[in-house]
């Protein structure tokens, strides 16, 4: 239990670096040798330093919400929205633990999208959220 809140503790400060523009603390989460996927895109970064590379390269306006961490052992998964020059991306994150340190990461990403009006009597807005009709 003290390791699930320590890696816990170490993913809510990853996002905390990341939306403070906190480089060095952002990415003090990944091991030297850790891999970064977006299958999305099909890109692979590896190590530590070409992750924090291409995110400090990044040229947008960059924002991060946490609307959930959740995980037990070396399995966690963060789910957010990131936010690009005010346009919002929703973000999967699935870290992959070794010790203390991600080994390898997968993130997912996706644009908002209108829901279709055949189900609206089926919908309820999500808490804090209004359905984006089409």
């Amino acid at each position: 239990m003290e390791a699930d809140s320590r890696t816990r503790d170490a993913i809510e400060e990853h996002w905390r670096a990341s939306e403070r523009g906190d480089t060095e603390a952002e990415h003090a989460i990944y091991a030297a040798d850790a891999i970064l996927d977006y299958p999305q895109s099909g890109e692979r970064f590896r190590g530590r330093e070409r992750i924090s590379a291409q995110r400090g390269g990044h040229p947008a306006d960059r924002h991060f919400t946490v609307r959930r961490i959740t995980g037990h052992g070396s399995l966690w998964v963060s789910e957010c929205v990131i936010t690009y020059d005010g346009v919002p991306s929703y973000s999967v994150s699935v870290m992959e633990f070794t010790g203390r340190h991600v080994a390898h990461e997968t993130q997912y990403f996706a644009a908002p999208f209108d829901a279709p009006a055949w189900r609206a009597a089926l919908a309820e807005p999500m808490p804090g959220r209004t359905i984006a009709g089409a």
